[in-house]
């Protein structure tokens, strides 16, 4: 038992380590996701503190309009200075109603614009959307219409993206490979069309143990390794109901390094991995050692 707790302290090092030997993980992506940006406004020390104790390297933050632009000008700044790469998120189910993408595009409006008053040191590195479709009341009475809305918000996100010259993202559930879809964008599996339409994509691969989320994640690195992409596998750190095998929650971020390190060895050096993102800055802060 000794050795084998000995062999998984020194794996979680390799990975999760600054320098070498872990200067070949440094490559990989570790990103979280901070929902609250009013954390920047309360205390973007400790928020940037926190996010380099962990060996962050990219973040998503929630754009929340009636923040001042100059409250994320300073924290990219500051997180850029310490090679974090900061993405703009938002998203919501509701996107997909049918006059749901005036969000959409109130969002690229606000990116354009932040984009266009910022330094090189301040502007956001790409955008990231959360959508969760599955959540929106169409989805049970009308799922084919609703993939549809989807795919044309995602087309239409991918377009403004590319106009912006920013990457586009998207988080996607594990079981979007068992979603099929046919209509004007073709045929075939939405996770494999949502890995061929964005730069990148997240997977909510909420599982609290290796081989479960080894399993959860295998065709969709097998996507993106033929599309030439990567794909980000995410993890659960807040309470849930939702079963006991879901977050991380309850056995501590040590256990959970520990899992993530075996995902990473599983997966290094494989075409279509990226590497590991945590769910979410706040559960993060307070789950047990």
């Amino acid at each position: 038992m000794k050795k084998v707790l000995v062999g998984v302290a020194l794996l979680v090092m390799l990975v999760f380590s600054n320098g070498t030997p872990g200067e070949a993980a440094a490559a990989e992506v570790r990103a979280t996701w901070l929902w609250n940006p009013w954390d920047l406004i309360s205390d973007e020390t400790g928020t940037l503190a926190f996010l380099e104790s962990k060996n962050v390297n990219k973040v998503y933050v929630q754009i929340d309009r009636d923040i001042p632009k100059a409250v994320y000008q300073s924290f990219i700044e500051k997180a850029s200075a310490q090679g974090m790469a900061i993405y703009a998120l938002d998203g919501a189910p509701s996107w997909v109603a049918k006059k749901g993408f005036t969000n959409q595009d109130q969002l690229m409006a606000w990116i354009k614009n932040y984009q266009a008053g910022a330094s090189a040191a301040q502007k956001f590195s790409g955008i990231h959307l959360d959508v969760e479709p599955y959540l929106y009341s169409g989805w049970s009475t009308n799922q084919r219409a609703t993939i549809l809305a989807y795919q044309d918000l995602m087309k239409k996100a991918n377009a403004s993206a590319t106009s912006l010259a920013l990457p586009l993202e998207a988080d996607l559930p594990f079981w979007f490979d068992e979603i099929s879809y046919k209509n004007i964008h073709g045929s075939g599996i939405l996770a494999e069309w949502m890995i061929a339409n964005t730069s990148s994509v997240t997977l909510m691969a909420y599982r609290d143990a290796a081989p479960l989320i080894i399993d959860v994640v295998k065709n969709e690195v097998n996507f993106a390794a033929k599309y030439g992409k990567t794909i980000v596998v995410g993890v659960e750190t807040a309470p849930t109901d939702e079963g006991d095998t879901i977050s991380f929650y309850e056995e501590g971020e040590m256990y959970m390094n520990g899992q993530l390190a075996e995902v990473q060895a599983n997966y290094a050096n494989v075409p279509g991995y990226g590497g590991i993102a945590i769910h979410y800055v706040d559960s993060w802060k307070t789950m047990a050692p």
